[in-house]
């Protein structure tokens, strides 16, 4: 589990995390969202060790990873939004180098290189120059690099930015197997329909603070009340009208063509049909009767 306590950080004498708090179980596929500026790369950067807090506590698996740098190394894989690619290589260097600064050597280096290639479906490009690579082929030889030495905590920071709808399906579907073998990721995107396709939970931060976290269940069952129903009304729309605006959990009434779309204030299927028994009952004609589905970037809206 990756826990952080009462995380601090200002810069310049402004305050960019105020006390971030947060619980990740493992093999979750946590989704870390803000908006620009909200602290997101700053609290990646200080679980990666490439910032020092000014206060607060990161612990994973139980283990202090501020204080035991060495420790933070073997068990943390951290791929920034902008990363190092170097041209002049082969894929099979590049992989080599990198496994070379973790300790690997002969046939284990070419047995654990060959692993990630065929995981990361680069298999077969070992002898390609990484400049010739496309941009979801650069992306996911960085993820395979990040692999290298078996983290328990990959932090993908923008990993799937500038990628061909392809190309991110790809990307996510790798994503998700690391999930299933208990790897557990940290993963910040400003797109919100990607992250919500893959992530089981999510923490907003707004203002330097965690302001929503949860399984995706959860927090869209916390905010489906302030979520809309929308009707579609064939017949007696004055009189649907009427009865909605008498309704005691009815509010926020809008009306265009036969299109009627109201805020019901529980999130409570029995008064749902309730109300849709009434219209009925009193001779409105009703098409459809729905109510809008929470989606990430609505959630995100609202709470921040």
């Amino acid at each position: 589990m990756l826990e952080i306590k009462g995380l601090q950080k200002s810069f310049h004498g402004q305050a960019v995390l105020k006390d971030l708090n947060l619980q990740i179980k493992d093999g979750e596929i946590f989704g870390f969202i803000g908006k620009n500026g909200a602290g997101k790369t700053t609290t990646m950067k200080i679980l990666a060790g490439l910032l020092r807090p000014d206060n607060g506590e990161v612990s994973l698996d139980g283990i202090d990873i501020l204080k035991y740098a060495a420790k933070r190394k073997n068990m943390l894989g951290y791929m920034p939004d902008f990363f190092g690619i170097y041209d002049n290589l082969t894929v099979q260097e590049y992989m080599e180098f990198y496994a070379s600064i973790y300790g690997y050597a002969g046939n284990t280096k070419k047995k654990r290189i060959a692993e990630l290639l065929m995981i990361m479906n680069l298999a077969g490009k070992e002898d390609q120059y990484v400049d010739s690579l496309s941009r979801g082929m650069k992306q996911r030889l960085c993820l395979a690099r990040t692999m290298v030495h078996k983290p328990k905590l990959l932090i993908l920071d923008e990993p799937a930015s500038g990628l061909e709808i392809r190309e991110r399906i790809q990307f996510e579907q790798i994503v998700k197997r690391l999930s299933e073998e208990n790897v557990t990721i940290f993963i910040s995107s400003h797109n919100l329909n990607e992250l919500s396709a893959i992530c089981t939970s999510v923490g907003i931060l707004n203002e330097g603070k965690i302001v929503l976290q949860g399984s995706m269940d959860e927090i869209r069952n916390r905010k489906m009340a302030r979520n809309l129903i929308r009707m579609e009304v064939v017949t007696e729309l004055e009189k649907a009208v009427a009865i909605l605006k008498a309704h005691p959990l009815v509010s926020n009434i809008a009306i265009k063509g036969n299109n009627i779309s109201i805020n019901f204030s529980q999130n409570n299927l029995k008064k749902e049909s309730e109300l849709l028994s009434s219209l009925v009952s009193e001779g409105v004609g009703i098409a459809s009767f729905t109510r809008e589905e929470s989606t990430l970037e609505s959630i995100f809206l609202q709470v921040t």
